[in-house]
C-alpha cells in the first residue's frame, strides 16, 4: 500500500509538473503571433508620439528647420506659452462642447434608427441599412464636400427647399458649427445604429412582451426596459463618439475653409494644424497635439475599463 501511494504520488507530482512546463511553453506564444503587429504599431505609432513629445519640449519653428538657428530645449516654456493663450482655452471650450454635441446628436439618431429597424419589414430594413452603411463608407473629405455644395447659398439645393434664399450657413459661427455637427452626425450614426440594433436583437423577444403586455408604452420599454439592458453597449459607443469626435479634423477644415472666419469655427486639431503649418511654430502645434493625446489617452483608458468589465458580466 504504502508503494502505491508513493507510485501514485509520483504520478501526480509528474502530471503537474508537466502541465506547469506546458503552461510555462506556452505562456509567450500569444505574444509571437503578435509580434508583427506590434512591430508595425511601434513603427506607426510609438516613434512618431516620440517626437511628437520631443519637439514641443524644444524651440522648433522654421529657422531651426532650414538650419538657420540651432535648435534649443525649452523644457515647459511651449507648455506655459499655451496655457497663457487664451485662444487655446476659447478653441478647448469650443472643441468639448462641439464634440458633446455631435456625440448627443449621434447617439439620439443611432438608437432611434435602431428601434425603427426592429419595427420595418425586411424590405425597407435592408434598404435603411444600405443607406446606412454608405454614409458610413464614404470618406470625410468628400461627405464635407458634398454637403458644402447641398447648403451653398448660391447653387445648393437645401436653401431652396428651407425657403433660406441665399443664407451662408458657413459666415455664422454657430450655423457653421451647425452644418458641420450635421455632416459629423451623418457619417457617425450607423456606428452607434448597426451596434444598438444588434444589442437589441440580443435581448430576449420574452422581455419585451412582457413588457407590452403590462401595458407600457414603446418609450416606457425603452427607458425601463430596453435601454438598461443595453447599457454596456451604450456606455462603450459613448465613449468611441467622444474620441472620434474630440479629434475632428476633416470636416471643419473643409467646410469651414480651415477654421471660419477670423478662426471663429477652430478645435483643437485645426488649431494644432495652424499654429504648426500656417505659422511654422512646430513646438507649439506639438505641445497643442500632446495635450489632445493625453486627453484622448484619459477617455481611452475609461473605454479599456469599461471594455474589461463588460468582458467580465459577459
Amino acid at each position: 500500500m504504502p508503494t502505491a501511494r508513493k507510485a501514485g504520488g509520483r504520478s501526480s507530482s509528474g502530471d503537474g509538473g508537466a502541465r506547469r512546463g506546458r503552461r510555462r511553453t506556452g505562456s509567450g506564444t500569444p505574444w509571437l503571433y503578435l509580434a508583427p503587429a506590434l512591430v508595425v504599431i511601434a513603427g506607426l505609432l510609438v516613434y512618431p508620439i516620440y517626437q511628437l513629445g520631443l519637439i514641443s519640449f524644444l524651440e522648433y519653428t522654421q529657422a531651426q528647420v532650414s538650419g538657420g538657428e540651432p535648435t534649443t530645449f525649452q523644457g515647459l516654456g511651449n507648455y506655459r506659452t499655451l496655457l497663457a493663450d487664451s485662444q487655446f482655452w476659447q478653441v478647448l471650450l469650443a472643441t468639448v462642447v462641439f464634440a458633446a454635441a455631435c456625440v448627443l446628436a449621434t447617439l439620439t439618431a443611432g438608437c432611434a434608427l435602431a428601434v425603427l429597424l426592429t419595427r420595418v419589414r425586411a424590405l425597407p430594413r435592408l434598404a435603411l441599412m444600405l443607406a446606412a452603411l454608405g454614409a458610413w463608407a464614404t470618406p470625410a473629405i468628400t461627405g464635407s464636400t458634398v454637403w458644402v455644395f447641398l447648403f451653398d447659398p448660391d447653387y445648393g439645393p437645401a436653401n431652396r427647399l428651407l425657403g433660406l434664399g441665399d443664407f451662408s450657413w458657413t459666415y455664422g459661427r454657430y450655423s457653421a458649427f451647425a452644418l458641420v455637427l450635421l455632416e459629423v452626425v451623418w457619417c457617425s450614426f450607423p456606428f452607434v445604429m448597426v451596434t444598438v440594433y444588434a444589442g437589441i436583437k440580443a435581448i430576449p423577444s420574452e422581455v419585451l412582451e412582457a413588457a407590452s403586455l403590462d401595458g407600457a408604452s414603446q418609450w416606457r420599454i425603452w427607458r425601463s426596459v430596453t435601454a438598461p439592458m443595453l447599457r454596456p453597449i451604450l456606455v462603450v459607443v459613448t465613449i468611441q463618439s467622444i474620441i472620434w469626435d474630440f479629434k475632428v479634423f476633416t470636416q471643419i477644415y473643409v467646410m469651414t475653409n480651415g477654421g471660419g472666419i477670423a478662426g471663429q469655427n477652430l478645435v483643437l486639431n485645426v488649431y494644432a494644424y495652424q499654429k504648426a503649418f500656417a505659422s511654422s511654430q512646430y513646438s507649439l502645434g506639438s505641445a497643442i497635439g500632446v495635450v489632445m493625446l493625453l486627453i484622448l489617452l484619459a477617455v481611452t483608458l475609461v473605454y479599456l475599463r469599461l471594455l474589461r468589465r463588460q468582458g467580465e458580466e459577459l
